[in-house]
């Protein structure tokens, strides 16, 4: 095990600071001349908003989105200068936390509006304004879009400093929809056109630079996940996940492995078991498909994903390596996240938001 590690955990996981303010700089770089937010939300994909935002921060980034207002309330506890939108909309009862931690709402429907407006006069604080383009989830509709054009005053007298749609189909460049969304953005661009405009989402950014407007809003590229499937990622890994070797036994042909009986050894085979499984986020669909690594081996899962331990095919592993206290990598140089999230048949949000809790955790930056 690592010297750093306290014997009573059974993975470490390692966030590189460093790495994630270079791929917040790189996406900086290819949204300019547009400004570059940064999303945080669900605890920063899962890696620590605390660690996180102070990191991002330092890069570059002063606008940050989250999704819910406790979610903001905690990033302003870290960050009490810069901006915050929620993009989860307006919380009926929560008017005083927006005005009192200066959250920015985003205002999602008409009656989003209605209560910004009622509100704003006792809790004043800025907002944002969500026009939905296509996503059919959050985001004034196409029927309540049409009636602000024919009712702006809706919205006059608003301190509205952003409006925003977000891309359905982004990861897929060729997708005819992406498109389509910003034709119509652009509509709505034309009809606000003083209030600042935000589309691109982090693979949004790669489409061209007619998707930035002037503010774009990358979340999980940041973190290390490819936002260019099928092209090679421009993004630096951010994360390193590996777990110990509990125990290593041989078996002979025949003999099953975890529960169920779904692998059935068709030669004698050694089989390592590491201490993480579904409870730290190691979904279950990796069970039979899954691979662990160490030093340039690969270490094909056996068997089902348990709670707490996955068995693995060491049978290639040197004697010398497979050894009870080693480490094997599920994250690392010979596996990055959205190959782990392919394996489990998701996308590398899922794997990300999912890393558990009861992993140590290590943050490298550019002091250590």
């Amino acid at each position: 095990m690592h010297a750093d590690v306290p014997a009573r955990a059974g993975a470490l996981l390692t966030i590189d600071l460093t790495a994630l303010q270079q791929n917040y700089r790189r996406l900086a770089e290819q949204a300019a001349p547009a400004r570059c937010a940064a999303v945080v939300k669900a605890d920063a994909y899962g890696l620590g908003l605390d660690q996180v935002g102070p990191a991002l921060a330092e890069a570059g980034a002063n606008t940050f989105f989250v999704a819910l207002p406790e979610e903001g309330m905690r990033l302003r506890s870290v960050l009490p200068d810069v901006t915050v939108y929620v993009l989860s909309g307006y919380f009926p009862g929560a008017e005083a936390d927006y005005a009192e931690y200066q959250l920015r709402p985003v205002l999602n429907s008409l009656g989003d509006i209605e209560r910004y407006r009622q509100a704003v006069e006792n809790h004043p604080v800025p907002a944002g304004l969500h026009l939905d383009t296509g996503m059919s989830r959050l985001g004034l509709s196409r029927t309540e879009w049409l009636a602000l054009q024919e009712r702006p005053e809706l919205i006059q007298g608003l301190d509205l400093r952003l409006h925003m749609s977000h891309l359905a189909c982004a990861e897929d460049q060729d997708h005819p929809m992406n498109n389509e969304q910003l034709e119509r953005y652009r509509q709505i661009q034309a009809f606000l056109p003083e209030i600042p405009a935000s589309l691109a989402n982090s693979s949004g950014l790669f489409l061209g630079p007619d998707y930035s407007f002037q503010l774009a809003r990358p979340g999980v590229a940041l973190y290390g996940a490819n936002p260019t499937p099928g092209q090679p990622t421009p993004m630096q890994p951010v994360v390193r996940l590996s777990a110990w070797i509990l125990q290593v036994r041989e078996i002979d042909s025949g003999e099953s492995v975890g529960y169920g009986a779904t692998y059935t050894a068709d030669t004698p085979r050694r089989v390592a078991t590491i201490a993480a499984g579904y409870a730290d986020g190691l979904h279950r669909a990796l069970s039979n498909t899954g691979r662990a690594w160490m030093e340039g081996y690969e270490l094909p899962f056996l068997g089902r994903v348990s709670m707490d331990l996955i068995t693995l095919d060491a049978s290639n592993l040197p004697p010398a390596l497979a050894q009870a206290g080693r480490s094997v990598d599920l994250l690392g140089p010979d596996q990055n996240v959205d190959s782990l999230a392919e394996q489990a048949g998701t996308i590398p949000y899922e794997i990300l938001t999912n890393l558990g809790l009861r992993y140590h955790r290590q943050y490298l930056d550019h002091t250590t």
